[in-house]
């Protein structure tokens, strides 16, 4: 009995990591140009911004990425809802069959929803570019004046707030069902 209450009390508290997972921002990106001209630079921002899951499934969706947009959305949202909801539902369905069931069922499902641990390894994998830096030096003549040309870009990527939240959500996640599945076994 203890570990059913320990497995739904690690749930619930996967679920209020879950929330500011999704809310706050997973990473920022910044990208800056500088070009020098003969001692002179100009410099712009091209990209600065921080997404969440929500922003960024929001973000694709409107770039036409439907189908990466939608695989986010079920694995990295849905599912755990779903998750969470049967787990909520099964402990309050005390020894009875169908809780055996819907714990059985949200470990299964549970190992597809290791898709949020892969969601949040390809946001770092691809944000990785912490201080990439590109350096193009040419020299240009117009009208027998010789400039010097450098073009440099640079891009920072910092994981943020949501994407510690969001992995402890699916570590606790995942600990919490074990244990409502060992403490069914165990009676």
């Amino acid at each position: 009995m203890i570990k059913k209450h320990l497995g739904f009390s690690l749930n619930i508290i996967a679920l209020l990591l879950f929330i500011p997972g999704i809310i706050l921002p997973m990473f920022s990106l910044t990208m800056e140009m500088t070009a020098n001209i003969s001692g002179s630079n100009l410099s712009s921002n091209l990209i600065n911004k921080e997404l969440s899951l929500l922003a960024t499934i929001r973000e694709l969706w409107q770039d036409d990425r439907i189908l990466v947009a939608t695989l986010i959305l079920i694995f990295s949202i849905c599912i755990p809802i779903l998750k969470t909801c049967l787990v909520s539902w099964a402990y309050y369905k005390k020894n009875t069959d169908i809780e055996r069931k819907i714990i059985n069922f949200v470990a299964k499902i549970g190992k597809w929803s290791m898709a949020d641990v892969f969601v949040v390894a390809v946001f770092l994998a691809v944000f990785s570019t912490n201080h990439a830096e590109t350096v193009n030096s040419k020299q240009v003549s117009i009208f027998n004046f010789k400039l010097n040309l450098l073009i440099s870009s640079e891009t920072l990527s910092v994981v943020g707030v949501g994407f510690y939240c969001f992995t402890a959500y699916c570590l606790l996640s995942l600990l919490g069902t074990q244990i409502s599945q060992s403490g069914l076994t165990s009676k």
